[in-house]
């Protein structure tokens, strides 16, 4: 029966019109998954990133999996970078590979260069694929044996493809107030996602991926000279589905190791409370979070969510500037 009840949830999403992207806990941990207008917006000549989640494994023997890589880098006020995603999902290996190439314009709009404004686009491809072979179905349940899936049944399903292929496009904006020593750092960002509305169907229908937005915000606040807090929000729609994200992060210096010690709540409403640490050193970032689920999936998951885990590599400039610099890090 369990086999049953994933096999229709994964059609469902796939044939749904009403279907939507995957996400990620630690979302601003992925700048280029965030906001493609964060291409190059750092103090360095080049960005690495990678992320990993895995979700789902109290309650299914084949956890959800979410894997990212990005790379970019700023020359002058333009930025250039590329992003490679995977997601996958259930017994029937739902899959979703993403490549995509982005470039920015990053700019300050007053004499002084505090106050920065960045604009980007992204660009790539998606395959979304499925093996139905591997899934079982109503018909294919045998009483005999006290009841049973036999696969050997031939299921009736007509899959008009295994995996389609089609076309990306992404823009977006920040405002980020970058002056150093500042007691309030804030920024603001639009991201738009499926601009392109591409048919993704696996059954040869007119279902279209519906567009999606994002919008998040938040200041930067240098408590002292060694702590600072970032309280933030994210609000993503798309089609009827919404989501609505309260966050904040701490982080203090510890003088005698050069290291930041960072800590946060992430609120996901309705949805999840997730946990998160980690530590800044040099040109290395870390950080870890754990998903302690709150929605009506409780009773089975036992609260039990997801672990991601965050890894981000820049390589320090020699001359180090105090512009293009986001709060948000």
């Amino acid at each position: 029966m369990n086999k049953l009840i994933i096999a229709l949830f994964l059609l469902v999403f796939v044939h749904s019109s009403r279907a939507q992207d995957s996400h990620l806990s630690m979302y601003d941990a992925a700048p280029l998954y965030l906001n493609p207008a964060l291409t190059g917006v750092m103090d360095g000549d080049f960005r690495l990133h990678a992320q990993y989640r895995t979700q789902w494994k109290a309650v299914n023997f084949k956890p959800y999996t979410s894997i990212l890589a990005s790379f970019d880098m700023p020359i002058k006020k333009w930025s250039f970078g590329i992003q490679v995603s995977n997601f996958r999902a259930g017994f029937g290996n739902f899959n979703v590979v993403q490549g995509l190439l982005s470039t920015s314009y990053n700019t300050a709009i007053d004499k002084r260069k505090n106050n920065f404004l960045s604009f980007g686009v992204q660009a790539g491809v998606m395959q979304k694929s499925l093996e139905h072979q591997l899934l079982s179905f109503n018909n294919q349940y045998n009483l005999s044996n006290g009841g049973e899936f036999d696969q050997t049944i031939v299921s009736g399903e007509n899959f008009g493809a295994q995996s389609v292929v089609v076309p990306s496009v992404n823009v977006s904006g920040i405002y980020y107030f970058a002056k150093q020593k500042s007691r309030l750092n804030p920024f603001l960002g639009f991201s738009g996602f499926n601009l392109l509305n591409s048919r993704e169907s696996l059954f040869g229908q007119d279902n279209r991926l519906p567009f999606r937005y994002y919008i998040h915000a938040g200041t930067r606040i240098n408590i002292t000279e060694l702590l600072y807090v970032i309280p933030k929000v994210l609000i993503m729609q798309q089609g009827k589905f919404n989501e609505q994200t309260f966050a904040a992060e701490l982080g203090y210096f510890l003088k005698g190791s050069e290291t930041y010690l960072l800590g946060g709540i992430i609120y996901r409403n309705k949805d999840a409370l997730v946990a998160t640490l980690g530590f800044k050193k040099s040109a290395f970032v870390f950080k870890v979070g754990y998903d302690f689920n709150l929605s009506s999936l409780t009773s089975a998951s036992t609260g039990r969510g997801g672990l991601e885990l965050s890894l981000t590599y820049t390589r320090k400039k020699n001359n180090s500037v105090t512009d293009k610099i986001c709060p948000r890090l």
